[in-house]
């Protein structure tokens, strides 16, 4: 735990302190002009919640189950391409400090650390899977998933083309506007990351990739990998596939349309995660709180309903639950605790979770995760609960 935080916000500007220019962009920014990324916090943080009060709120259960297993938290620690760079072997750091919080990591599959590192130095893990035209690849990593005791696959389907983020052109992490120079120079500028990271961390790779990418692959191959390899021919049919391939609890991540979810169920997911990948792909699709009560309210029973995007506080977190969630994944949140404070960070963040849950139920008038619903919402000025 850092002494200079005290909240999500806080960490966001210790991170930004203390990572390379181009590294807290590509962490903070979305597409286009970022409208959706704005939506995401600005919608969820305007629902207003019920105040109840002369409830007898003594004792708060936050435990639950989710796809067989025992959490502590109705909360998860959704997957971060490059949150490895954020800190020293930064998702093994932060999966650690999932695991004693009792709570699921997801390791994305641009991650600076394997698969098999952080299985080696972790608990099981839950591992987040793209489809790219490799199909080969893509059954390997499957495979290894499976050798390394992952517990739940989230496979992202939002990602058929790459959203244009101007911010990384600006910074020199994709495109010309800005090259190898002025990023070293940006990283000269954070000697403590420096040190910690680029000296310390080593070795510096994309881990899940250097079968394809070879283990000196550079920040700006990985841009290129992407646009190159990811698969716009994808449909339903090869979440079939993946669903042959994986015998585990799938989960398909990247859905805000009602008929997506109802597919996703016919396809053979066990759950799906109502995302827009943080305003990073579609700029101007809805955010997640308002998509939220119409996907759930479509497949109600039927699958379990993730959800993550603008998720800032314990607040957020049972707003998004009143609205239908089953269970919320968070995202910057915890990356930018990684960033500005390593692994204590991610589970000071937990811990503030926690508590803010804690008192927003209490100060709703419940007192387990199965009492939350839309009742706990006021029912004017909701705009994402129409």
């Amino acid at each position: 735990m850092s002494s200079k935080a005290a909240s999500v916000g806080d960490y966001r500007a210790l991170a930004k302190a203390r990572l390379p220019h181009f590294l807290f962009e590509y962490l903070d920014g979305g597409s286009y002009d970022e409208v959706t990324l704005r939506r995401n916090v600005e919608d969820l943080q305007s629902i207003a919640l019920r105040q109840r009060v002369l409830r007898d709120v003594s004792s708060i259960d936050l435990t639950t189950e989710l796809f067989g297993k025992h959490w502590k938290l109705p909360v998860g620690l959704g997957p971060v391409g490059l949150s490895g760079l954020y800190a020293r072997r930064g998702e093994v750091q932060a999966a650690r400090a999932a695991g004693e919080a009792g709570v699921p990591f997801s390791l994305s599959t641009l991650s600076a650390c394997s698969i098999d590192e952080v299985a080696q130095a972790t608990g099981p893990f839950w591992f987040q899977l793209y489809i790219v035209k490799d199909r080969e690849f893509v059954r390997d990593m499957i495979a290894r998933a499976k050798k390394a005791g992952c517990t739940a696959l989230l496979l992202t389907v939002d990602l058929a083309v790459p959203g244009t983020r101007y911010r990384d052109y600006r910074t020199g992490l994709s495109g010309s506007l800005a090259g190898k120079a002025n990023r070293i120079r940006q990283v000269m500028a954070r000697p403590d990351w420096a040190w910690d990271v680029a000296v310390n961390g080593r070795p510096m790779t994309f881990g899940n990739l250097e079968p394809l990418m070879g283990a000196g692959a550079a920040l700006e191959d990985l841009m290129g990998w992407v646009g190159r390899n990811f698969d716009a021919s994808v449909t339903w049919k090869d979440v079939e596939w993946v669903r042959e391939q994986w015998g585990g609890p799938l989960i398909v991540k990247g859905i805000l349309d009602p008929d997506d979810a109802r597919e996703a169920a016919a396809s053979g997911a066990d759950g799906i995660v109502v995302s827009n990948h943080g305003g990073r792909q579609l700029d101007g699709a809805l955010s997640t709180a308002r998509a939220l009560p119409r996907v759930a309210n479509a497949i109600a029973g039927r699958l379990q309903v993730l959800v993550d995007g603008g998720v800032r506080s314990g607040l957020d977190v049972v707003r998004m639950l009143a609205l239908g969630a089953d269970f919320v994944l968070l995202g910057r949140a915890w990356a930018y605790a990684l960033g500005g404070g390593g692994q204590a960070g991610v589970a000071h963040v937990l811990s503030l979770i926690d508590a803010e849950m804690r008192v927003a139920m209490a100060l709703t008038g419940v007192t387990k995760l199965a009492d939350i619903d839309n009742q706990l919402l006021e029912r004017s000025g909701n705009q994402a609960t129409l």
